[in-house]
């Protein structure tokens, strides 16, 4: 492949230049062509970091018009997928998850980390579509695939559940998920897919405390059992809603904690602001993760859109920017800082490399017909132009 020359490009701080890449690098900024260099007029558009998706379930994309969830809370979107399994093939499971994959990285994602259902029900059907889906699209975005496994996992009562893991780990996902907060202890659920996880050599992202109920609150858990195991492998704890219903006191000590433990929090707005909160109908709250907190104590805070057109959230554009902007509109940060959680926060979840538009940075990269990051939030602009280690995608 040849390198890349990308000229009059307009980058985040007002600067309207060239760059050249090498190697999926940038390796000059301002400089000209070099003979057989592959040419992108940008023609003034803005050159952002790729942005990337934190969470999705691609297994459940597009199931909003015939998986139907009427009451609309977490529970009700649970016990309809289950209701549902027995009229989802492994056929369908596989091309609304590539259809979903395709959108989100037509729309400037070049990395992907999506939970996949491991249930009773279904077995590990799921996981053997999306790794499918994975090595189809591997030349077009990097795709994780974390098993989500279903629950209880503890105890007698679990035992198919962690047989499920193991296989799932055995077929090669990329890695560990589940839900504590819905088990009947969540500490020891912590501790149980953190032990997993150390086995297999594997990161975790668990879906934590995804409730508004201030007495489900695992996260501390977590972090302090991070710490004390010196458990080896990155770690995500996405959702986090409970947290913001602590004291500040508490809010402040775990969000130092968990700085200390090196957990990235992956906020998921859209479909906690669907799910959550229909138990507070007076001042009811945003069902956010405790945002201010967490950036003050240097916490790696990342966003994801989480579900996309199906029971837990029938809406959805399949967009990185959408999630942005409710991480302005709801969690009240800066634009510039809006973006960081949908680009460079994801790719150090993801252990990738930082993105941008420096020399020897990765060139996984997005044109936006926009002047500023802040009105790319806004607009969405549809004409976008994605790189990805410094190839130009054709998707």
């Amino acid at each position: 492949m040849a390198d890349l020359h990308i000229s009059d490009a307009l980058l985040a701080d007002g600067t309207r230049t060239s760059l050249r890449v090498s190697g999926g690098l940038v390796v000059a900024v301002g400089g000209g062509a070099e003979p057989g260099d592959q040419q992108l007029d940008a023609n003034g558009s803005l050159l952002l970091p790729a942005m990337a998706e934190g969470h999705a379930h691609l297994d459940k994309a597009f199931l909003a018009e015939t998986v139907l969830n009427p009451s609309g809370d977490l529970m009700g979107a649970i016990v309809a997928m289950e209701a549902a399994h027995v009229r989802i093939t492994p056929a369908d499971i596989e091309l609304r998850a590539e259809r979903a994959a395709r959108l989100i990285a037509r729309n400037g994602a070049t990395a992907i980390r999506t939970h996949v259902d491991l249930t009773k029900e279904t077995g590990t059907a799921s996981i053997a579509a999306l790794l499918a889906v994975r090595d189809r699209l591997r030349s077009l975005v990097h795709i994780e695939i974390y098993a989500l496994c279903g629950f209880p996992s503890l105890g007698a009562e679990g035992a198919y559940q962690r047989s499920l893991l193991r296989e799932a780990i055995a077929m090669g996902i990329d890695g560990v998920g589940g839900c504590p907060h819905l088990e009947s202890d969540p500490a020891a659920a912590n501790d149980a897919f953190l032990a997993v996880a150390a086995d297999a050599q594997l990161p975790v992202d668990l879906h934590t405390d995804e409730t508004l109920d201030p007495t489900r609150f695992a996260l501390a858990d977590l972090a302090e059992r991070v710490i004390d195991s010196g458990f080896a492998h990155r770690v995500s704890a996405s959702h986090c809603v409970s947290m913001s219903m602590q004291s500040q006191r508490v809010q402040a000590q775990t969000s130092e904690r968990i700085a200390a433990a090196g957990i990235t929090v992956i906020a998921l707005p859209s479909s906690n602001l669907f799910l959550q909160g229909r138990d507070h109908p007076v001042g009811m709250p945003r069902a956010l993760t405790a945002i201010t907190p967490l950036v003050a104590a240097g916490v790696n805070l990342a966003a994801g859109a989480d579900n996309l057109q199906d029971p837990f959230n029938p809406v959805g554009r399949g967009d990185c920017l959408e999630t942005a902007s409710l991480m302005v509109m709801a969690g009240q940060l800066l634009p510039d800082h809006a973006y960081n959680t949908v680009s460079n926060a994801v790719r150090v979840a993801m252990g990738l490399p930082t993105a941008g538009t420096a020399v020897g940075q990765a060139a996984d990269l997005v044109l936006l017909a926009a002047a500023t990051t802040r009105e790319a939030i806004a607009f969405g602009p549809a004409a976008r132009t994605v790189i990805r280690g410094g190839n130009v995608q054709n998707v």
